[in-house]
């Protein structure tokens, strides 16, 4: 089974599209009409393919990053991940210890890791 149709025929389309142009261009103008007109018939029908939504949206909302450590890079590594959707929720991982802790709101300013009291960050005000 093919995944991401949608995808393949709007990229598939656009190259189509690029490809005819130049060889339109380069003087061969029968074969540079024929795969440009395919492609935007590929465009065409890419966009009005409906694409599959792998996850539900409940999925999408309880997602977490993986709980594990993070290489050593000469400094603290950490992850901070924010949700665009409401309600946000904010996911930092602390990289010396592996945990994975949730908070609701945006990013804050400053983060300790309550699991190894290892100090992630701090903003500085400019």
């Amino acid at each position: 089974m093919v995944r991401n149709v949608r995808e393949n025929l709007i990229l598939s389309g656009m190259i189509c599209i690029a490809f005819g142009g130049f060889l339109t261009i380069g003087g061969v103008l029968s074969m540079g009409v024929i795969i440009g007109v395919s492609g935007v018939f590929l465009f065409v029908i890419g966009m009005g393919t409906s694409s599959k939504q792998t996850l539900a949206p409940a999925e999408i909302a309880a997602w977490k990053p993986s709980a594990e450590q993070l290489p050593d890079a000469n400094r603290i590594m950490y992850r901070v991940d924010v949700t665009i959707d409401e309600p946000k929720k904010t996911t930092i991982l602390c990289g010396p210890c592996g945990t994975v802790t949730e908070l609701d709101g945006d990013r804050p300013s400053e983060f300790t890791c309550p699991s190894c009291n290892t100090k992630l960050y701090e903003d500085e005000e400019e």
